[in-house]
């Protein structure tokens, strides 16, 4: 997609969750990797969130959802006012358990997307990623990072190269514009990798299969993961 469009999603993302209710609450929006360096047009649009764990749980609901939808958890890994809104929109886990990153990406690609005719485009096929964990971004990019290399697991790594969007209720509209304009001086990923203590050859061998991992990506995509 191109820049642009790539810019105006992100800015309806931001939109959504700063006005609407989510499936869990959000504490924060960053961008990473092709937009945040600015190329135009981009192969996929990374997103990653932050979220926080719901602090009450509803079994009233849950019994409810799960009696009709056949899907548990609703009241306690996502809200249920939000999934009795949105049925259509909640996503389950193997086990059954409704995902509160499925839950997420599902509510944020439904309708932030439209073709030339103004008409919604079908979600599924949006070049977007979403990470979503309960740690930070920084946190998750150097976790991630210890947990990969220890494994030599180079796919799993998380772009290091992030732009936050919204925190704690507070939004960035200049970071928005900054990446319309494409004006972040962002390292290469092996350079940047490097800045974190990794050696130059296992940079370059976490920046080729990181490329090769997006190659096979189609559509779009979530991950979920837990600090």
């Amino acid at each position: 997609m191109d820049l642009e469009r790539a810019v105006d999603r992100l800015e309806a993302i931001v939109d959504r969750v700063e006005d609407e209710e989510m499936p869990v609450p959000v504490r924060e929006v960053w961008a990473f990797g092709d937009v945040a360096l600015g190329l135009d047009p981009i192969d996929r649009l990374d997103v990653y969130l932050t979220k926080d764990v719901l602090m009450e749980s509803d079994a009233d609901a849950a019994a409810a959802f799960e009696d009709e939808y056949g899907i548990k958890g609703v009241g306690t890994t996502v809200r249920a006012s939000w999934a009795e809104s949105n049925p259509d929109r909640v996503r389950a886990s193997d086990n059954g358990y409704a995902a509160p990153e499925k839950c997420l990406a599902a509510e944020l690609l439904a309708g932030i997307d439209a073709d030339a005719d103004g008409n919604d485009a079908d979600a599924d096929d949006a070049p977007l990623h979403f990470e979503v964990c309960n740690a930070s971004f920084g946190d998750n990019v150097t976790q991630r990072l210890k947990g990969a290399l220890a494994r030599e697991a180079y796919g799993e790594v998380l772009d290091p190269r992030g732009v936050c969007l919204w925190a704690d209720g507070r939004r960035d509209d200049e970071a928005l514009e900054r990446l319309r304009a494409a004006s972040f001086a962002m390292p290469t990923l092996p350079a940047a990798l490097s800045s974190l203590g990794v050696d130059d050859d296992v940079a370059d061998a976490v920046a080729n299969a990181l490329a090769a991992e997006r190659a096979d990506q189609d559509g779009s995509s979530v991950r979920g993961d837990m600090v």
